[in-house]
């Protein structure tokens, strides 16, 4: 998932990576000790980070300059790699629709990646855990303990996994990224599971494993700490969701889902997390 844009065609060439996270400002300023510069990057997935104030517009990252307000890059700006190496396919189908204008495909053979074993979590995709908790905003006990239910039944179920090469290997702690929006939530996390990858979302932008678990830790939008444009923020939701290579288990409050929207922004930032439930299976966590 990365897009490559070609300024002009001369000899010398200056490679930008993570363009998405560079500024424009940035970009051209580093323009003038180059006749070439290629840009690298995603811009569906996390911005650049933010320090002060700026005037509108002068934060925009060089590639969302040059997309223009569209998801994908257009074929007469540059090339869009639409081929993802990681992603099981009904992982992927929930990304391209959301974030790549469909145009976003599994790799041929990522149909075998899945999970085998007695437990509801087998096969591949989407998954969600609804948990029940009222007034939770950065924290949520109630998330951390169904979590480490989650884990501890993953681990000590012999559940096994078959990677893009067809080879099947018993599921271990690596195998697992745990992810929540705030630093509280990672360290209640942290204290209850030792062995495993935790943090948030912008720790893990660029890995994978076979399972991801993302704690959405607020009760409900209300509750969220800077307001749903942070905790249903597109880019953040893509990068936490898209770590999967098999299956992708999303722990929230029900009432999550039940966004009052008042501007098509929010509107926007609530379809993600709502395409989600449509369309994962939900495991009951009494059943484990």
């Amino acid at each position: 998932m990365f897009y490559i844009q070609f300024t002009q065609k001369v000899c010398s060439r200056t490679f930008v990576d993570e363009a998405g996270q560079m500024s424009l400002t940035h970009v051209m300023t580093i323009s003038r000790a180059a006749k070439n510069i290629i840009l690298l990057g995603d811009p569906q997935q996390l911005e650049q980070p933010k320090k002060g104030a700026h005037p509108e517009g002068a934060d925009i990252s060089a590639l969302e300059h040059i997309l223009d307000g569209q998801q994908t890059m257009p074929e007469d700006k540059g090339l869009f790699l639409g081929t993802t190496w990681r992603l099981h396919p009904a992982i992927t189908e929930f990304t391209s629709t959301l974030y790549y204008e469909g145009r976003l495909k599994s790799r041929d053979g990522l149909d075998i990646q899945k999970l085998d074993g007695d437990s509801p979590f087998i096969g591949s995709g989407l998954i969600h855990v609804p948990i029940d908790h009222y007034g939770n905003q950065s924290q949520s006990k109630e998330e951390v303990s169904a979590i480490a239910n989650i884990v501890n039944h993953l681990i000590h179920s012999d559940i096994t996994w078959t990677d893009r090469d067809g080879t099947v290997k018993p599921l271990r702690n690596e195998d697992i990224l745990i992810i929540a929006p705030y630093n509280a939530q990672v360290s209640a996390l942290q204290e209850a599971l030792s062995g495993f990858s935790i943090g948030t979302v912008d720790k893990f932008q660029g890995q994978e494993a076979p399972v991801v678990i993302y704690s959405m830790t607020s009760s409900s939008s209300e509750d969220a700490p800077r307001g749903m444009n942070f905790l249903c923020n597109p880019n953040r939701m893509n990068v936490a969701t898209s770590r999967a290579k098999c299956i992708s288990i999303l722990v929230s409050s029900p009432r999550l889902f039940e966004v009052e929207c008042n501007t098509i922004e929010q509107m926007r930032w609530a379809n993600g997390i709502c395409l989600y439930k449509e369309i994962a299976r939900i495991v009951d966590i009494n059943s484990l």
